[in-house]
């Protein structure tokens, strides 16, 4: 079992940084991929990916819209993994949640088996 805890959204004007941090419970965080996702506001707004960190932390993977602002990072010791979020934009405004998943990495919400409870994030144009 692996209990996920999001912190560190919160209102920014574009243009702005945010850091969002995840901590994990559980001693074998570091043998999960770690995704981040996020949901943003409105009917039909299916949960996407943001990005993924293998394991070992020697994978990465962004999709194009957040690719060169964002930056993925974890730290096994720590049970952490982060998101720094850089030239946010108003379309970036969503409820961010990490997740954690048993195989590789995945960009594919149902692979994942563990999720926090999301954080606000909300860029003002």
């Amino acid at each position: 079992q692996v209990q996920l805890v999001e912190s560190g959204g919160g209102l920014v004007q574009a243009g702005g940084s945010l850091r969002l941090s995840c901590a994990a419970s559980g001693r074998t965080f570091s043998t999960y991929a770690m995704g981040w996702f996020r949901q943003r506001p409105g009917p039909g707004k299916e949960r996407e990916v943001v990005g993924y960190i293998s394991w070992s932390g020697d994978f990465i993977y962004y999709v194009d819209s957040v690719k060169g602002r964002f930056t993925i990072s974890r730290d096994n010791a720590k049970n952490t993994v982060n998101l720094q979020m850089n030239s946010l934009k108003p379309e970036d405004t969503a409820v961010y949640y990490c997740a954690a998943s048993r195989i590789y990495g995945s960009r594919r919400p149902y692979e994942y088996d563990y999720w926090g409870q999301g954080t606000q994030v909300t860029v003002s144009s």
